[in-house]
């Protein structure tokens, strides 16, 4: 999937000659973090987001440090600092070298970006122009969309037994010897496993395969040191 699949389209924007009150009040109207800044010919410019508006005189949030560590910042540095905390305008305060991508880049090129900086949000641009932008949001709404079950008319017994062999098995956390059983779609896991969060990603991989209605966990761990083994929670509740 790429930026234009998840994206929204109609986004709310600031000009960069706002005042901080109106973006302020936009943010907390539209419940949202952050604003795009766009001039008049529909160029992004800048980004503004709630941290822009922690350090303000307003609220005496202002950093204020040792006299000498301000005289090894220098002049430039208390002077930008200054403008971020006072200003009264977006332009004054926003982000103006902001992180990008098009509507053509691929998601986890998106999640890279979003990590890489830790921001929240990534503008979508066309040219220089703001098409779209895509927040955290947008990947909870698409794994939200995403996971609702589609009907797959080729989800017998066999089939479903073939697809969770083919995911477990191109993994490299893959244990040795284990089997899966299939009966109406009701999925059992068994064998042996020596680290005990392979089992949960066993159970994942069954619970993701289309068809599937219900797994059984009769995975057994073994410690492969001392040779101590330990049932399944399911099995260990029916035994007792």
């Amino acid at each position: 999937m790429r930026a234009h699949h998840i994206m929204t389209r109609k986004v709310i924007t600031i000009a960069p000659d706002a005042s901080i009150v109106d973006a302020a009040r936009l943010m907390l109207d539209n419940r949202i973090s952050g604003l795009p800044v766009v001039d008049l010919k529909g160029q992004l410019v800048g980004m503004v987001t709630e941290r822009d508006l922690l350090r303000r005189t307003e609220t005496g949030t202002q950093r204020k440090r040792p006299r000498w560590l301000e005289f090894i910042l220098g002049p430039g540095r208390q002077a930008a600092e200054y403008v971020q905390t006072a200003g009264r305008r977006v332009r004054e305060i926003m982000t103006a070298d902001v992180r990008t991508v098009t509507e053509d880049t691929p998601l986890p090129d998106v999640v890279s970006l979003m990590e890489k900086y830790r921001i929240k949000r990534v503008p979508v641009t066309n040219g220089g122009k703001l098409t779209g932008i895509i927040s955290r949001q947008n990947f909870v709404r698409a794994v939200a969309g995403l996971a609702r079950e589609v009907p797959d008319p080729t989800a017998d017994d066999e089939h479903i037994r073939k697809r969770i062999l083919a995911e477990i098995e191109r993994n490299q956390w893959t244990p040795i010897g284990v089997e899966v059983f299939v009966r109406d779609g009701v999925v059992d896991l068994c064998g042996v496993i020596t680290d005990d969060r392979v089992r949960q990603a066993m159970v994942v991989s069954a619970e993701n395969t289309s068809g599937v209605k219900q797994v059984h966990d009769h995975l057994c761990w073994v410690d492969p040191m001392s040779g101590i083994y330990m049932e399944s929670e399911e099995d260990s509740k029916k035994a007792s």
